[in-house]
Order: C-alpha cells, then sequence, then structure tokens
C-alpha cells in the first residue's frame, strides 16, 4: 500500500512540474503587461490588425498539454487558412521555460501551461487567457467549435 501512494505521489509531483511556471524571473524591473478594460469595447470601434493564438507549455507536457495545443493548431489550420495564408492569424506552440521565449511570456503575463489569444488593433494590443478549453479536451468537435468562434469574434473586433 505504501508503494502504491508513493509511486502516486512521485507521478503527481512529475505532472505538476510539468503544468506549472513559477513566474520567477531575474530582473525585478520587468512587470507583465496590464489588462485592457474591454467591456466598453465594441465591434465599430475596433479595426483588428491582426490575432495570435499561442499555445504556451513547458518542457514537461502532460496529456491534457499537448492536447490543447494540437487541437488549438488543428482548429486554426482547419477553419482559417486564409487568415493564416494572409498573416491575421499566426499560430504558435512556445515553450515558457526557454530563456529564449522570455520576451513573448512577459509580454503576455504567463504562469503556466495556457492558450492565449492576442488581438492587435492600430493602437492596442489585448492578451487574454482562454481557459475554457481545459474543459473542452474531451470533446475535439465541441473543443474547435468553440475557439473558432472565440477567433471569429476577436477578428472582428469583438471582446464580449
Amino acid at each position: 500500500m505504501r508503494r502504491i501512494l508513493a509511486c502516486v505521489l512521485i507521478i503527481a509531483i512529475l505532472l505538476a512540474s510539468g503544468c506549472i511556471y513559477d513566474g520567477s524571473t531575474d530582473d525585478a524591473s520587468i512587470q507583465s503587461p496590464a489588462k485592457n478594460d474591454s467591456s466598453s469595447m465594441k465591434q465599430d470601434d475596433i479595426a483588428v490588425d491582426h490575432i495570435e493564438v499561442i499555445h504556451f507549455h513547458g518542457m514537461q507536457q502532460c496529456y491534457s498539454c499537448k492536447t490543447v495545443g494540437d487541437y488549438a493548431e488543428e482548429t486554426i489550420n482547419t477553419y482559417f487558412v486564409d487568415e493564416v495564408n494572409s498573416g491575421k492569424i499566426i499560430f504558435q506552440h512556445i515553450n515558457y521555460e526557454l530563456p529564449e521565449n522570455r520576451d513573448m511570456v512577459l509580454k503576455y503575463g504567463v504562469k503556466s501551461s495556457s492558450l492565449w489569444i492576442g488581438t492587435y488593433t492600430e493602437n492596442d494590443f489585448h492578451p487574454e487567457e482562454n481557459a475554457n478549453v481545459w474543459y473542452k479536451i474531451r470533446d475535439k468537435e465541441d473543443y474547435m467549435g468553440y475557439l473558432t468562434g472565440i477567433i471569429e469574434k476577436r477578428l472582428l473586433g469583438d471582446f464580449s
């Protein structure tokens, strides 16, 4: 019984260590971006230049972390081919633990494995983490339909 508990504990620690970023930096003067209050933004007010859909992940990825990124990539490649080809949508998998990705991690305020949508307008950058995708990974069709709807709204400048 003790061996089973020890194995379960070790597995839990390994999974958690692959999905969590402590957010520490060497430069205390660098701050994560301020979130924009988009509640008053309306579609007619905003011209979207482009959006980034980014799957941030660590060195060790659990099944859920991989699935969030894989489904997001498949959604983009299935439903937004023209937007990707024109540069209107950029999709990336970014390892937040690598030093060369530090600027993107700070820009988005990443703390752990996550899916972010960054919307660029003429005068603003609106980063948002979408945590709802984690609840949809058991149903690929639901995940892809949900994410497609969110991306379509952002392309129109709708942040509701």
